[in-house]
């Protein structure tokens, strides 16, 4: 079977099991490991693998080829995306007009940025710029651009790049809705054994807790930040027990997010029951 994630700790945590043979009776993986900007259009697309873990904001685009699973994703609290700059601001309007670097157009993080940027920044933002995440800290630091939305274990290290935090995207969202962040989804393919491919995928997740220092070596192979401090911080951070069971506070957490946008005019319309199995 193929898959396709990212090579940050978490997804890399989350797949170890199932992707070394750990897992019984579940099929071997061929995987793909690919920044979320790639997976999301892969899924878009109608040519990407069987598997993908993409952003949530991506699903209107791919609910009708792909199905979400309610496990293996990330989503919780206190882990949003950052806005960062160099300039010591703290005052939104600080943003109007300027250049900011987003990891992707259907970013989960993009999509918060955009809703919170509405309510926000006077006269909205200037030049949006895509790139992978790992360059945007560099690009900001280096005057490339104004300032940088980013994801993953840049939580951790943006001080080192002397960047300072203009906002907190999750707990924008937090405060603005009391619900947690829905950041990244695991989706399969419609003509596939769904019911299967989530039984594997939570295995997985399952034995992850069961033996976390089993994927030790294959999380620090992979991982942009080489870090074992850091990397263990950003699995802390995004594999919860969302990761297990979306459950009803997950669920109600996309519907409200997608919902939001699809009224903004951010996001396809789409029929929300489609998000459940």
């Amino acid at each position: 079977m193929n898959i396709a994630f990212s090579p940050c700790p978490n997804d890399t945590f989350v797949f170890h099991a199932w992707v070394h043979g750990l897992i019984p009776d579940a099929p071997q993986l061929d995987v793909t490991y690919a920044d979320i900007d790639i997976t999301n259009g892969l899924a878009a697309s109608g040519q990407g693998p069987e598997v993908l873990k993409v952003s949530y904001a991506a699903l209107p685009w791919v609910l009708s080829e792909y199905a979400l699973l309610p496990c293996g994703g990330a989503l919780g609290r206190g882990c949003g995306p950052l806005v960062l700059t160099k300039s010591g601001s703290n005052d939104p309007a600080a943003l109007s007009g300027r250049r900011v670097a987003v990891p992707s157009e259907r970013s989960t993080a993009y999509l918060l940025f955009r809703l919170w940027a509405a309510q926000n920044v006077p006269g909205g933002v200037g030049d949006i710029v895509v790139m992978p995440f790992n360059e945007i800290m560099p690009a900001v630091r280096n005057g490339d651009i104004d300032a940088g939305l980013v994801i993953h274990e840049a939580r951790f290290t943006y001080q080192n790049y002397g960047l300072t935090l203009l906002a907190d995207m999750g707990n924008w969202w937090e405060a603005d809705t009391g619900l947690p962040i829905p950041l990244g989804a695991i989706i399969a393919r419609r003509s596939m054994d769904l019911a299967a491919i989530t039984n594997w995928t939570r295995a997985s997740v399952e034995y992850a807790w069961a033996h976390p220092e089993a994927s030790r070596d294959y999380i620090l192979r992979h991982a942009q930040e080489m870090n074992p401090v850091v990397a263990q911080a950003h699995i802390n951070l995004y594999v919860n027990e969302f990761t297990r069971n979306l459950g009803e506070d997950g669920y109600g957490a996309i519907a409200a997010l997608l919902g939001r946008a699809a009224e903004e005019g951010l996001v396809p319309q789409f029929d929300l029951d489609a998000l459940r199995l």
